[in-house]
């Protein structure tokens, strides 16, 4: 059959693009990714051999930006822990000491403020948040305005001023680990740090030690390395920390649209139309 395929659609990284698949196929014209983040694709590799790429930044714009909101309101109200008090069978009452943390009012850090960290403060302000936010290049005047949003052109003011950090970038080698002891360190104690992008934006050692240490509140992560982690790992065992199994993009509407952009996507290339999401190597 490689002679007759033309097009790939990945879902969930499967199947792994390597050279020796690209060789495989030499009438392969587009490869089409199920999400937007493209770190598992050796984007260079697969240009050299003459194939297009396509990622689905429409179709998961939305739901991620939800589930961000989710695990911030999850970390701060203290749900997780609270339900398993709410059915523990030694259930009498709740501790008038179990106390979350203010989401109204409180200050928002977006770190990426692209399609999705866009709708995320979009969110937030709907919540009477304070929104902040670091980003490459800055947004509009009215894109700013229209949800509140002020610059930070360095990330350390952020992180110093922020109440909730919320980490919305790519997975590059200038991303690699973006957040580490330093940055932990200067985020108030108070405060949370939430990761929707990919697991190793974040020292997870670092982090570990931070939480231990209250040097910060809380995580909430819907993303690790490696994804699952290990079963004795240390993020596991520490009650302040909220870990979901990417959800990011994990609704019935989501998947069905992420499969429509996808084979929108194809069907261009294979027609020798522009591609509405095509990525280029860096």
């Amino acid at each position: 059959m490689s002679k007759k395929v033309q097009a790939i659609y990945l879902w969930w990284h499967k199947p792994v693009i390597d050279q020796e698949l690209l060789q495989s196929l030499p009438n392969l014209k587009v490869i089409a990714n199920s999400g937007v983040r493209m770190d598992h694709l050796d984007l260079k590799l697969v240009a050299s051999f003459g194939v297009k790429m396509a990622n689905a930044p429409r179709a998961v714009s939305s739901s991620t930006a939800d589930t961000g909101m989710a695990l911030l309101l999850a970390s701060a109200r203290r749900l997780v822990e609270g339900y398993h008090i709410a059915i523990s069978s030694r259930m009498e009452y709740c501790e008038a000491d179990f106390l979350g943390v203010e989401v109204t009012g409180a200050t928002l850090g977006i770190i990426g403020m692209g399609r999705i960290g866009y709708k995320i403060a979009l969110r937030a302000k709907a919540f009477e948040m304070n929104i902040l936010y670091h980003n490459r290049t800055r947004r509009k005047e009215q894109e700013e305005q229209a949800v509140g949003a002020a610059y930070c052109e360095k990330m350390d003011g952020l992180l110093q001023q922020a109440d909730f950090v919320m980490v919305v970038v790519s997975l590059t080698p200038q991303t690699h680990k973006l957040i580490g002891k330093r940055e932990l360190e200067l985020m108030k104690p108070t405060a949370t740090l939430i990761n929707i992008s990919r697991g190793a934006v974040i020292d997870q050692e670092a982090l570990v030690t931070a939480l231990q240490s209250g040097v910060i509140r809380a995580a909430a992560l819907d993303v690790t390395y490696p994804e699952p982690l290990p079963r004795d790992h240390a993020l596991l065992k520490l009650k302040n920390v909220v870990i979901t199994p990417h959800l990011g993009i994990k609704t019935h509407k989501a998947t069905y649209m992420i499969t429509e952009e996808a084979v929108e996507n194809i069907l261009a290339a294979l027609n020798d139309l522009p591609i509405p999401s095509e990525v280029l190597p860096s």
